[in-house]
Protein backbone atom coordinates (compact mmCIF):
# COMPACT_ATOMS: atom_id res chain seq x y z
CA UNK A 1 0.00 0.00 0.00
CA UNK A 2 2.97 2.05 0.52
CA UNK A 3 3.79 2.31 -2.93
CA UNK A 4 0.43 3.35 -4.14
CA UNK A 5 -0.49 7.04 -4.98
CA UNK A 6 -3.49 8.53 -3.14
CA UNK A 7 -5.09 8.51 -5.97
CA UNK A 8 -4.89 4.50 -6.54
CA UNK A 9 -6.07 4.28 -2.82
CA UNK A 10 -9.07 6.22 -3.37
CA UNK A 11 -9.77 3.78 -5.95
CA UNK A 12 -9.54 1.25 -3.97
CA UNK A 13 -11.87 3.55 -1.38
CA UNK A 14 -14.14 3.56 -3.62
CA UNK A 15 -14.39 -0.05 -5.34
CA UNK A 16 -14.47 -1.26 -1.36
CA UNK A 17 -17.73 1.31 -1.01
CA UNK A 18 -19.45 -0.28 -4.10
CA UNK A 19 -20.73 -3.74 -5.08
CA UNK A 20 -18.44 -4.34 -8.66
CA UNK A 21 -18.52 -0.76 -9.66
CA UNK A 22 -17.80 -0.46 -13.31
CA UNK A 23 -15.46 2.09 -14.69
CA UNK A 24 -17.77 5.19 -14.98
CA UNK A 25 -19.47 4.77 -11.70
CA UNK A 26 -15.84 4.77 -10.33
CA UNK A 27 -15.10 7.97 -12.10
CA UNK A 28 -18.40 9.71 -11.15
CA UNK A 29 -17.59 8.78 -7.31
CA UNK A 30 -14.22 10.13 -7.52
CA UNK A 31 -15.43 13.36 -9.35
CA UNK A 32 -17.35 14.12 -6.63
CA UNK A 33 -15.15 13.77 -3.83
CA UNK A 34 -12.14 15.60 -6.00
CA UNK A 35 -14.91 18.57 -7.15
CA UNK A 36 -13.55 17.89 -11.02
CA UNK A 37 -13.03 15.80 -13.47
CA UNK A 38 -11.78 12.85 -14.22
CA UNK A 39 -10.25 12.07 -17.13
CA UNK A 40 -10.29 7.81 -18.93
CA UNK A 41 -6.11 8.73 -19.10
CA UNK A 42 -5.73 8.78 -15.79
CA UNK A 43 -8.38 6.66 -14.50
CA UNK A 44 -8.13 3.51 -16.31
CA UNK A 45 -4.16 3.20 -16.30
CA UNK A 46 -4.42 3.66 -12.23
CA UNK A 47 -7.44 0.90 -12.17
CA UNK A 48 -4.93 -1.34 -14.39
CA UNK A 49 -1.85 -0.96 -12.12
CA UNK A 50 -4.55 -2.00 -9.51
CA UNK A 51 -5.36 -5.12 -11.10
CA UNK A 52 -1.31 -5.83 -12.31
CA UNK A 53 -0.83 -5.27 -7.95
CA UNK A 54 -2.94 -7.78 -7.29
CA UNK A 55 -5.48 -5.69 -5.22
CA UNK A 56 -7.89 -5.75 -7.63
CA UNK A 57 -9.92 -7.82 -10.09
CA UNK A 58 -11.33 -6.76 -13.17
CA UNK A 59 -14.31 -8.44 -14.45
CA UNK A 60 -16.74 -8.42 -17.71
CA UNK A 61 -20.36 -7.33 -16.82
CA UNK A 62 -20.59 -7.22 -21.47
CA UNK A 63 -17.94 -6.79 -23.81
CA UNK A 64 -18.37 -3.05 -23.39
CA UNK A 65 -18.29 -3.13 -19.38
CA UNK A 66 -16.12 -4.01 -16.74
CA UNK A 67 -16.24 -4.12 -13.32
CA UNK A 68 -14.07 -4.25 -10.36
CA UNK A 69 -13.50 -5.94 -7.10
CA UNK A 70 -10.93 -5.84 -4.22
CA UNK A 71 -9.03 -9.10 -4.29
CA UNK A 72 -8.47 -10.53 -0.32
CA UNK A 73 -5.08 -9.07 -0.46
CA UNK A 74 -6.30 -5.79 -1.50
CA UNK A 75 -9.11 -5.96 1.48
CA UNK A 76 -6.72 -6.94 3.62
CA UNK A 77 -4.09 -3.90 2.79
CA UNK A 78 -7.12 -1.27 2.87
CA UNK A 79 -7.81 -2.83 6.65
CA UNK A 80 -3.77 -2.51 7.67
CA UNK A 81 -3.86 0.47 6.27
CA UNK A 82 -7.00 1.88 8.40
CA UNK A 83 -5.20 0.51 11.77
CA UNK A 84 -1.87 2.47 10.37
CA UNK A 85 -4.08 5.64 10.19
CA UNK A 86 -5.30 4.87 14.04
CA UNK A 87 -2.26 5.19 15.25
CA UNK A 88 -2.12 8.77 14.42
CA UNK A 89 -5.59 9.92 13.94
CA UNK A 90 -8.35 9.13 16.16
CA UNK A 91 -11.78 10.14 15.27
Amino acid sequence: MYDLTGFQRDLLYVIAGEEEPHGLAIKEELEKYYEKEIHHGRLYPNLDTLVDKGLVEKGQRDRRTNYYTLTRRGRRELEDRREWEQQYVDL
